[in-house]
């Protein structure tokens, strides 16, 4: 916590600045511009850094300046190293602080003057900025600023950082700052990469912390300085925010976020999968969402299509699950990153939730979930059915259902009019029964989609037989069901009058129907079947099927059949 000021700092014996300097017996203090915020007063023993210009009373006239030679002035204070005036004038001073300091001759350079620069018996005026102050028993001192409420690791020797930092010295001037680069620092620690108070100051950090760390001159760039950034013996301030931290030996850390009750199947390398994710780094930035996009990541598991890391997550999942997955840099981006989107050495933090998966391999699962008791006759191909149905997502997202329309859907089997895995579910149904059915993909609409069905979706049907009627072969209107009469034509000739028109016809066909010896095609309209029948065998188109046409069919059926 930073001290305020306290309203005396030190007592002198104060002469009235215009008082002739005749009667200065002791050192006079202006202290024309105090800081608010004084957190630390000089004391004897302790080293400072200040600018001053150093006038003489009598007539202004200037003998001395740091400003003049552009470097502060360092020393230490109340051990004679410094006059005697000077010692007693600093002390109590806080960092920015503008003081005034009036110093007799005997407490200055006495009746003997210097150097020819300063004369005998004369009075000095020094007005001084203080600039820094430290002591050889001062530490690193961190402050926290601000701390994440949950923190799972701190930083320790070994690690790696990234963090931001303002830098500034103990007067608050800037001289470095890594927000002006748009870019972290990024570096080991405990490896001497960085300045000893630096390195001291990062360890115990969470990610996302904040600190405030000052460093002594000593344990920072010392009596050199850097460059014309920070001066010789600056004690330097630091505003730290921790953005990220890994260690060369992390692996893949992966948290259950939510397990469906039922998971009879778990992803294993080769399946192919469909997940939804939020990426993010580890102080929560984040860089990258399929949300956003309203579309699923699909790829393919344990074969290198994705970061080392999250190949590696993505195997052992169940449709549904939820998980959090922490990816070290070495299995994701290295150290490169990639270009603006993730910087290098960055940890990834993955959100992921498992839509559906399939193998290549697989086949159409099919449950049934209600029987009839009388179930002799089943759906084959050709048949003409109508069913209910539901169509989802494995996540239980709808896509369509037959109850958005006036009645139950119509297909024939094996007309190539519905995709070959609903197909293979309602094939052998019973009016009445259920069947829960999963189809991958490659039995479904495979990697293109179709209308509102994402590409590679695994589907979930709800299928009900309400209908069946039994069809006949491709290419057929009519077939028996058992051998027909033999001979066809007095069968046909119902009236015996030798020859068959349509109406007549039509009597016979529908005959057979209704006795169950023959079946015409279905979904078809009736009257139109036996109408292209009946012209079928009028070879003639006189409005008469004959005994010699019908003969001259059969026997042309005869030789097809052979060849």
């Amino acid at each position: 916590m930073d001290l305020i000021r306290p309203s005396v700092l030190f007592l002198l014996h104060v002469v009235s600045v215009n008082c002739s300097p005749e009667i200065l017996v002791d050192v006079v203090v202006d202290r024309y511009y105090i800081p608010r915020v004084c957190p630390r007063e000089v004391e004897t023993e302790d080293f400072i850094r200040y600018h001053f210009n150093g006038t003489l009373f009598a007539d202004g006239k200037k003998f001395d300046s740091s400003h003049d030679r552009g470097k502060a002035f360092i020393s230490q204070v109340g051990l004679g190293r410094l006059i005697t005036g000077m010692d007693r004038g600093l002390q109590g001073m806080c960092v920015n602080e503008r003081r005034k300091i009036t110093i007799p001759p005997h407490l200055a350079f006495g009746s003997v003057g210097t150097g020819g620069v300063i004369p005998a018996d004369a009075v000095l005026v020094y007005d001084v900025l203080l600039l820094d102050i430290w002591n050889t028993e001062d530490k690193v001192v961190i402050r926290t600023l601000h701390k994440p409420a949950s923190c799972n690791r701190t930083t320790v020797a070994s690690d790696f950082v990234r963090y931001h930092y303002n830098g500034t010295l103990l007067s608050g001037e800037a001289f470095d700052s890594s927000y002006s680069r748009n870019t972290t620092y990024d570096t080991y620690l405990g490896q001497g990469d960085l300045i000893t108070g630096m390195e001291e100051g990062l360890l115990g950090m969470c990610v996302a912390e904040r600190r405030l760390i000052i460093v002594p001159p000593f344990l920072a760039y010392g009596e050199n300085g850097s460059g014309i950034a920070v001066p010789p013996q600056a004690t330097l301030v630091f505003e730290v925010l921790l953005v990220d931290l890994f260690n060369p030996k992390d692996d893949l850390i992966v948290e259950v976020k939510e397990v469906p009750v039922a998971c009879t199947r778990r992803t294993v390398k080769g399946d192919y999968i469909r997940y939804h994710y939020n990426g993010t780094f580890q102080d929560g930035t984040a860089f990258d969402s399929s949300y956003q996009r309203n579309s699923t990541y699909n790829t393919y598991v344990g074969m290198g299509y994705v970061i080392r890391g999250m190949d590696k997550a993505l195997q052992g999942l169940c449709m549904g699950e939820k998980r959090r997955i922490t990816v070290p840099p070495h299995m994701a981006y290295g150290e490169d990153g990639v270009g603006d989107l993730i910087p290098g050495s960055a940890v990834l933090v993955f959100e992921i939730h498992v839509i559906d998966f399939h193998n290549p391999k697989d086949l159409v699962k099919i449950k049934v979930t209600h029987k009839p008791r009388d179930c002799n006759v089943m759906t084959e191909t050709d048949d003409l059915i109508q069913y209910r149905y539901n169509c989802s997502l494995m996540d239980g997202t709808l896509l369509y259902s037959s109850d958005q329309y006036d009645s139950p859907s119509t297909t024939t089997l094996g007309a190539s009019k519905v995709i070959l895995g609903l197909e293979e579910g309602l094939s052998g149904m019973c009016v009445g029964e259920r069947r829960e059915v999963v189809i991958p993909p490659h039995w479904g609409h495979g990697e293109d989609g179709a209308g509102g069905v994402p590409r590679s979706a695994v589907l979930f049907f709800e299928l009900e037989l309400v209908e069946l009627q039994k069809g006949v072969p491709e290419g057929y209107m009519f077939v028996w069901l058992g051998d027909g009469p033999d001979p066809l034509f007095p069968a046909m000739d119902l009236n015996g009058d030798k020859e068959v028109p349509l109406e007549e016809f039509t009597s016979f066909i529908m005959i057979q129907v209704k006795e169950g010896k023959g079946r015409l095609r279905p979904g078809v309209d009736t009257a139109s079947i036996i109408k292209d029948m009946f012209n079928n065998q009028d070879r003639n188109s006189d409005g008469k099927i004959v005994e010699d046409e019908l003969n001259e069919q059969v026997e042309e059926q005869v030789r097809r059949d052979e060849l």
